[in-house]
């Protein structure tokens, strides 16, 4: 059962929800759950924003199995969707769940729409990260992955969550983005789900390695850039 963070010690709450770094992280501070109102291009994103306390999520578009997926999520944010297929009155979203990939269906009276022409990509290969704006690339910058027993997994995530460390000289730097996506070699760290994030680092000088236990590290002039300016529930690609 995941920890309910905002239940514990502010000193261990990005540590027991994020997979990534040495040892404990200072606790969470702000959290950022706004969608920013983006132009829409055709590249654009669905992102569904819960509007109750829960959702129904089912798997088959008009019923089948269901599961039920509580909001706020564990920092407080309400809880969001990517979604994958609109049609109409039935939304197919990721997941945040395992396995990574995860798909559901939701009713589409029981979230409220936004979208946003953003979106991020991370190339392993080239321990590099790109965000775009529609078609076209705004930010670039360098990566440190997951070390080779404990690899960041390609595949299509999305922002959950955006924590400001208090210590913004700890190992999470300016800002850690929670992803939807989990390790898939760590079931649980440090109390935790295991939980993926994008964030910033003390230690600039491992940026271009294999250096994490799943989570992307990246500066924290990058990670502040990501803050201000995306939203939760921007798409995130990581290939290679």
């Amino acid at each position: 059962m995941r920890t309910n963070l905002l239940r514990t010690a502010a000193a261990t709450a990005l540590a027991l929800l994020l997979t990534g770094c040495v040892g404990s992280a200072s606790g969470a501070g702000s959290v950022n759950g706004a969608v920013r109102p983006e132009s829409v291009t055709a590249a654009s994103s669905k992102i569904a924003t819960v509007r109750g306390s829960r959702i129904t999520v089912y798997g088959n578009r008009g019923g089948g199995s269901r599961r039920t997926i509580t909001s706020p999520n564990d920092y407080g944010v309400a809880r969001v969707f990517l979604v994958e297929r609109d049609e109409g009155e039935w939304l197919q979203v990721l997941l945040p769940i395992r396995p990574n990939g995860s798909k559901g269906w939701i009713k589409a009276a029981d979230v409220t729409l936004a979208e946003t022409s953003y979106r991020v990509e991370i190339d392993r290969g080239a321990f590099r990260f790109t965000v775009y704006d529609g078609d076209r690339a705004v930010r670039t910058g360098r990566v440190a992955t997951g070390e080779a027993g404990t690899p960041t997994p390609p595949g299509r995530y999305f922002f959950t969550e955006l924590v400001r460390p208090a210590d913004q000289g700890g190992a999470y730097g300016a800002y850690a983005f929670g992803l939807s996506g989990f390790s898939p070699v760590l079931k649980s760290f440090a109390g935790g789900p295991g939980q993926l994030a994008i964030h910033g680092t003390n230690k600039p000088s491992a940026i271009g390695t294999r250096a994490s236990h799943g989570c992307v590290r990246i500066g924290n002039d990058d990670i502040t850039w990501m803050a201000k300016n995306l939203a939760i529930g921007t798409p995130v690609v990581v290939r290679g």
